[in-house]
């Protein structure tokens, strides 16, 4: 397994600064985010910020793992779903433009809507996934689905019910245990149940229980970052473990994005070596 960062925590950094501090630090991989409100926001990369972009993760040696692309599937606005489905085509197109020593990005994004609508709007889901995963499968691109607390799919069940429903190898899991410790599963039966469909993962920490929870930057919790990263060796993951620091912190107003970054840095390397596992 390799340690990533995704630049989800840095909305306003300069993306050659992000790149840098990410790759001084030893990280071994990179998520680029592409929502409104970035710096690499998706419209502003154009064939030259491209390329640009390209060059710097070469020269940094930082692979590229995700595309944070995080768009709702179910908006109902034709004008909103239509810039969605942009927005996650364009993630797609971006991953091929990117792709580096034959590590192809995967797409993230959550599914949008509320658990209460699973049963009702889960065909209306599906079919928006295919029409995206359609796209991906042309270009070699694997969309992965995040199940996220309180959206449409935030259970495993739900998201492995998904995933049969669309049946498709490029259809798989972006795997945030986060989202699952907050409502009191273990590790060990969010790993075993979402591990082995997945293609790349968050890791934050927490505290509490939804709905009485934060979200933290790895290391100001207490989330046991041994036995995860044991657990998910163990079900055969080999992939990225990239963290993702939360709106939710990044509405402090003491907020560092870089020192985020090091405070995270500083606590996985330190669980991977306590987990003896190489990267």
């Amino acid at each position: 397994m390799k340690l990533g960062y995704s630049t989800w925590g840095m909305p306003t950094v300069p993306v050659e600064i992000a790149i840098r501090h990410i790759a001084k630090l030893g990280f071994d991989g990179i998520e680029l985010t592409v929502i409104p409100g970035y710096t690499t926001e998706l419209s502003t990369l154009n064939s030259s910020e491209r390329q640009r972009i390209a060059k710097l993760l070469k020269d940094h040696h930082l692979p590229l793992s995700a595309i944070a692309a995080h768009s709702n599937l179910l908006a109902t606005n034709k004008e909103d779903y239509q810039k969605n489905m942009w927005r996650l085509k364009g993630g797609v197109d971006l991953a091929v433009d990117l792709v580096e020593d034959g590590i192809m990005p995967a797409v993230n994004t959550t599914p949008g809507g509320s658990p209460n609508q699973w049963e009702e709007l889960k065909s209306f889901l599906v079919e928006r996934i295919n029409e995206l995963v359609d796209y991906a499968k042309l270009r070699g691109v694997t969309i992965a689905m995040e199940p996220h607390v309180g959206a449409i799919i935030d259970t495993p069940d739900k998201m492995r019910e998904c995933l049969d429903l669309v049946d498709s190898p490029y259809f798989k899991v972006n795997f945030d245990i986060s989202h699952f410790d907050v409502v009191g599963f273990t590790i060990e039966e969010a790993v075993a149940a979402l591990a082995p469909h997945s293609i790349h993962t968050h890791v934050k920490d927490q505290r509490g229980r939804h709905p009485n929870f934060e979200f933290l930057i790895p290391g100001e919790g207490d989330f046991d970052y041994v036995t995860y990263l044991k657990e998910m060796q163990e079900s055969g993951y080999d992939g990225f473990i990239t963290v993702e620091v939360s709106m939710m912190v990044q509405q402090r107003k003491d907020y560092d994005p870089l020192a985020a970054a090091t405070l995270s840095y500083q606590t996985l390397s330190r669980a991977f070596a306590e987990a003896s596992i190489e990267r």
